[in-house]
């Protein structure tokens, strides 16, 4: 059977780099994809942020990550790779972990070598486990999952913590354990952004987002040094809070709104997006 799985395993296996701006919920999901992205990232920040109004500080869990993951994947028909943290828990968590998010349907995830409670790859006071348990966590995560083309990609945060040099022994020792794409989020610099890639044998993502770590590269220039996967995951929250933050704060502060439609989509683009017209002609179908 060829299912999105598939799809981003043969994506993956053609040049070319892969760019995959972050979804926190199923319309912003087919938001991207209507935009023509090839898939859907799950951001874990986004989805903390969209569900509980709170900072990515490991206060998320599995089940509830799952349960947006379903709503994100029902709403697209392209892959959708998802943030699954440290896997919430040790190699038996892990195994859930891998379990849960493929049988709903999504076609990749990362697990990152954090302690638990984790935070955001872009905070101060991250803590790493020892690179062999973390080691056990791809292998367990590799043995978990049934369909061979489900992404396994391992994410180190020890740039921040242990260095460079570290951060890249990790990577190399995890990418040996089996994983699939070796992910070393927060580089601080553009030499260590041009370095990365040519340390692995196995494909590369990198994170460019804007919170000021790491430097921005355009998705040309990260294809010229050899990474596979770029993501967003907070291009389309952020500007999505900047837009209604100026609409609220102008309706609040004079009571009315000049010029809407420079703030908003228009409502047939809405009704579009939310395919109106798809669930009228299932209504006309069976003449409800």
């Amino acid at each position: 059977m060829h299912g999105p799985t598939e799809t981003l395993h043969e994506l993956m296996n053609k040049p070319g780099i892969i760019a995959a701006p972050g979804a926190y919920d199923a319309l912003s999901a087919r938001l991207i994809e209507r935009a023509g992205f090839p898939i859907v990232y799950m951001t874990g920040s986004g989805v903390a942020a969209s569900m509980l109004a709170f900072p990515d500080i490991g206060l998320v869990m599995l089940m509830e990550m799952v349960e947006q993951a379903r709503r994100i994947v029902s709403a697209v028909k392209i892959p959708v790779i998802s943030d699954a943290d440290t896997g919430y828990g040790n190699i038996l968590n892990v195994r859930r972990t891998v379990k849960e998010f493929e049988s709903i349907g999504i076609s990749g995830i990362h697990l990152e070598d954090q302690n638990w409670p984790k935070k955001c790859g872009h905070f101060i006071g991250k803590s790493l486990i020892s690179k062999d348990e973390m080691i056990k966590k791809i292998r367990a995560a590799i043995d978990a999952r049934h369909n061979p083309n489900f992404i396994i990609i391992a994410r180190t945060d020890a740039i921040a913590v242990e260095g460079f040099k570290q951060a890249i022994q990790r990577g190399q020792e995890y990418a040996k354990a089996g994983a699939d794409m070796i992910f070393l989020d927060a580089p601080i610099s553009i030499d260590q952004i041009k370095q990365i890639p040519s340390h692995f044998d196995i494909p590369v993502m990198i994170n460019m987002d804007f919170c000021k770590k790491t430097p921005w590269f355009s998705q040309q220039e990260l294809a010229q040094v050899g990474y596979k996967i770029v993501i967003y995951p907070g291009l389309p929250q952020l500007t999505a809070l900047k837009a209604s933050r100026e609409i609220l704060g102008e309706l609040f502060a004079s009571g009315t709104i000049k010029e809407i439609n420079a703030h908003q989509d228009s409502f047939d683009d809405f009704l579009s997006l939310t395919n109106l017209d798809e669930l009228t002609s299932w209504e006309a179908k069976y003449d409800i």
